[in-house]
């Protein structure tokens, strides 16, 4: 009643969205990634009618801004002119005009052209290692299919013709496959591929190495890695196969001994699981959004350098209190 009567408000309560923004904007290296991308520029992400460019860090935040929330261009420019807290973020708070849908899609393909993406993962990884982060000694491999539209009913009357179905237990899936290496110690994503869902996982395996580790571990559909990719000085550890782990007498040790060591495997292999839910789940990337791999695979690269923040942020946040 005395807050009524002096004409104060109680101090609000800060959403989900805004605590979100606050760690993000204390963890992601604004100023390193600034630095990397401004070469590049030269006004490609101006806006029309030959007005001054927005800052490369102000287009940036809006580029996260979509891949936190999955916003299309169009989508984003809305959000922008309807959320005060994304204005405040991006900087553009009581700004006299915003980026329109056409700037922002200007600086995404900027982004694209010059192949930035796998940049920014390698940019924000440099400073989780200086963190102590990632170790590096251990790589857990794994893919997973992003769904694309399987229908005809568009202006080309076909579907994507760089996207392809496969069969996953009973099931078929169009789209393509996110191939990933993994930290085995901390579940960061150090290398990202792109292919057709058709692709077999075990054809990308020697791909998504560092160079620097001395074991990988995969499951089973990775079976026989180490006969196609001999000259690798690494110690494969792959899952036995579901059918003949089942088949196990467990009354014998030696088969209770195997049968521990797979639990061990797969306890270390769960961590290749998480960047996954979180461009899924907390990103909300669970279907393609253009046509075409090249410009899927920069966002999805974007999309696991952003997770790799976000699963590390209390760590970050620690070290910086």
């Amino acid at each position: 009643m005395d807050q009524i009567r002096l004409g104060l408000d109680p101090l609000p309560k800060k959403t989900r969205k805004e605590i979100f923004l606050d760690e993000m904007e204390r963890v992601v290296p604004w100023s390193e990634l600034v630095a990397l991308i401004q070469p590049h520029a030269r006004g490609a992400h101006q806006a029309l009618g030959g007005r001054p460019p927005f800052a490369i860090e102000t287009m940036l935040r809006i580029h996260c801004l979509q891949l936190w929330w999955n916003l299309s261009d169009p989508a984003m420019e809305e959000e922008l002119h309807e959320r005060p807290l994304y204005r405040r973020f991006v900087g553009l708070e009581g700004a006299a005009r915003l980026p329109d849908e056409t700037t922002i899609l200007r600086f995404r393909h900027l982004l694209e052209k010059q192949q930035l993406a796998p940049q920014v993962l390698a940019t924000i990884n440099a400073g989780l290692a200086q963190q102590g982060l990632m170790l590096k000694t251990g790589t857990v491999v794994d893919a997973t299919i992003i769904a694309a539209p399987s229908s005809t009913k568009n202006a080309s009357g076909e579907r994507d013709p760089e996207m392809h179905q496969t069969k996953k237990g009973n099931q078929w899936h169009f789209g393509m496959k996110a191939h990933i290496g993994v930290d085995a110690e901390s579940g960061l994503v150090h290398s990202v591929i792109g292919t057709a869902a058709n692709v077999n996982d075990v054809t990308q395996a020697h791909k998504l190495l560092h160079g620097q580790e001395t074991d990988v571990l995969a499951d089973a559909g990775y079976q026989g890695v180490d006969k196609r990719n001999p000259d690798l000085q690494v110690n494969w550890h792959v899952a036995m196969r579901p059918g003949k782990r089942k088949a196990l007498d467990l009354s014998s040790e030696l088969a209770r001994d195997i049968d521990r060591v797979e639990q061990i495997k797969a306890s270390i292999r769960a961590k290749v699981e998480h960047p996954f839910r979180v461009i899924k789940q907390q990103f909300g990337y669970a279907k393609v959004r253009y046509r075409g791999l090249a410009k899927n695979t920069a966002r999805l690269t974007m999309l696991f350098a952003l997770s790799n923040l976000w699963m590390a942020r209390r760590q970050l946040l620690g070290s910086q209190a």
